[in-house]
């Protein structure tokens, strides 16, 4: 029988013990929005510790980003996401109404409305803003050019329109020039991305724009931590609140038989240590320990709820969003 060398043994030894490997090592894929990259990038190792110290078994996440509402889609279209993490509701939604694939009742799944974090719009301007932008007001002034994402595909694109939507609402009333005002804006808006991730690349990589409107703790990451030399951070007055719910896809976990570690998954968001983490991300924690705890992060501003803008989410995306809706007419005008 000829003699088989150690090196070869071993690699033997290691493919044959792989399958069994695998079948112990339970896979989730969480399908999530544009800039929480990082964000999960460090939760997953958190869970997986915990997961595994908890029960002895082995977990690996898989991740997926992009806009948000694209991202739904994609679920919708047969991406098998266990959990999906979005920045707002309807997207959710449209996996219980439209695929079929989330319980209708989601929001009751886990605590604070199935939120474990919100966040808000705030600016980005290139080092000493040059062009002194302040306010809202100044985004629509003709020697500014703001980035802010295409509202039709991205969460952060319709919480920016929505942010600009309230703060003309409460300084004029009337409808006609709040739509005006948001018109004059996005007339403003030299390039409109797919997501918030593509919107910051053409800022900080292209140089194309005077300020950039993004979730919080995207404006952060590029100001303290990517570019400090290159960037300052401009919070408006007033600015819109924006959930960031989670959901487990029932229909995907009831097929591949991982509802247990999909729901522990979630559910672990709001544990303290995932608290902090997400504070750290510059998202602002559920947790009100987590919250006062990291006060400084997280400057005030008077923050509008979806339903002091314009009624419900189901009621928002219908008026503003939809096909022919009121962001379609004054953006062709």
């Amino acid at each position: 029988m000829p003699k088989i060398s150690t090196t070869v043994f071993s690699i033997l030894l290691a493919f044959s013990a792989w399958p069994s490997q695998a079948r112990d090592t339970v896979t989730l894929l969480n399908v999530s929005y544009d800039v929480t990259r990082e964000l999960y990038n460090e939760y997953n190792p958190l869970f997986v510790k915990y997961w595994q110290g908890s029960t002895g078994e082995a977990v690996a996440i898989n991740q997926s980003h992009g806009g948000s509402s694209k991202q739904a889609r994609a679920v919708i279209d047969g991406l098998d996401a266990d959990v999906v993490t979005m920045n707002q509701q309807t997207d959710i939604d449209a996996l219980a109404e439209k695929g079929g694939l989330v319980n209708k009742d989601w929001r009751s799944h886990f605590p604070d409305a199935s939120s474990p974090y919100r966040s808000t719009i705030v600016f980005l301007v290139r080092k000493g803003n040059p062009k002194n932008i302040k306010d809202w007001d100044d985004l629509i002034r003709s020697d500014v050019s703001p980035i802010i994402p295409n509202p039709k595909t991205s969460g952060n694109g319709r919480y920016s329109y929505l942010g600009a939507w309230g703060y003309a609402k409460e300084k004029f009333g009337a409808e006609d020039k709040t739509r005006d005002f948001v018109g004059k804006l996005f007339k403003r808006v030299p390039v409109l991305d797919t997501g918030g991730r593509g919107a910051t690349t053409t800022f900080v990589e292209r140089g194309i724009g005077d300020v950039l409107l993004t979730f919080e703790n995207e404006v952060y990451l590029i100001a303290k931590k990517l570019n400090p030399s290159d960037f300052d951070v401009v919070i408006p007055s007033v600015s819109i609140e924006s959930d960031a719910p989670v959901a487990v896809v029932d229909k995907v976990v009831d097929k591949r038989g991982t509802r247990k570690e999909a729901e522990a998954y979630l559910q672990y968001l709001w544990s303290d240590e995932a608290q902090r983490l997400i504070a750290k991300h510059y998202f602002r924690p559920s947790s009100q320990k987590a919250l006062l705890e990291n006060r400084a992060n997280f400057p005030n501003l008077k923050l509008l709820t979806i339903e002091q803008v314009g009624g419900d989410w189901a009621s928002v995306q219908k008026a503003h969003f939809n096909d022919g809706g009121i962001f379609d007419q004054i953006y062709a005008q």
